[in-house]
């Protein structure tokens, strides 16, 4: 077995004890592998292993690496979109993870509109308040669940937060949990699934999966250390 696989292994016997402690099928957790910086080969190598979606942060990288890889793979956008790259991440991705305003889900639906595709969507909450960070104010989410009804090539299917760093992983509980609840209420106040929480990446996945992650975002954890 190829240390790849290994790792994947691992990772995936940790999302499955983490699923038993709450009573969660491990089939409603997908795996995500964060590629930013990675080569196209590690890339490979994980695709070998049996992961299937790929998450890029940046529109460039994924536009040169996506061609050398396995075309069996999946590509997700989970870094911060530009308006002015739209029209490319709609070309390259399947799922875009970082929606955080009014204008990029409307320039979304206007680029999906253009090619026939109908893009979902998670809307990026900063649910830390922290100004460092990327995302929607708790406060507007619900104007932009309304306004996403009304576009014909997006779907809005959950919600995405980063908690603010901390070794111990119990500190981005409060924060995944938070994201939970409002997910909650504004399902029940628009009627909308909403079924998507893309939360948790290496250092505190397993608290995202009790929490209800459905997307886990991972780096480091499946390959390895960059300058290995």
């Amino acid at each position: 077995m190829s240390d790849m696989a290994e790792r994947l292994a691992a990772v995936q016997a940790r999302i499955a004890e983490a699923c038993g402690r709450v009573g969660r099928d491990t089939e409603e957790v997908q795996l995500l592998a964060a590629a930013k910086k990675r080569t196209p080969e590690e890339v490979d190598e994980a695709a070998g292993a049996g992961v299937m979606t790929v998450g890029e942060n940046r529109v460039q990288e994924a536009r040169e690496k996506i061609p050398l890889c396995s075309g069996r793979l999946e590509w997700h956008m989970i870094g911060h979109l530009q308006s002015n790259k739209v029209r490319e991440a709609v070309r390259l991705f399947s799922m875009i993870h970082s929606v955080d305003s009014a204008k990029l889900l409307a320039a979304i639906d206007s680029a999906c509109g253009a090619t026939g595709k109908t893009m979902p969507v998670c809307l990026e909450v900063n649910v830390s308040g922290e100004s460092s960070k990327f995302g929607l104010v708790p406060g507007d989410v619900p104007a932009l669940l309304e306004m996403s009804s009304g576009l014909m090539n997006v779907d809005v299917v959950g919600l995405m937060t980063m908690p603010p760093f901390t070794p111990d992983p119990e500190g981005a509980r409060p924060y995944f949990r938070k994201l939970r609840e409002f997910r909650d209420k504004w399902r029940d106040a628009t009627g909308m699934m909403l079924g998507d929480l893309s939360i948790g990446m290496s250092n505190d996945f397993e608290v995202a999966v009790e929490e209800g992650a459905t997307w886990i975002r991972l780096g480091t954890l499946l390959f390895g250390d960059r300058d290995r």
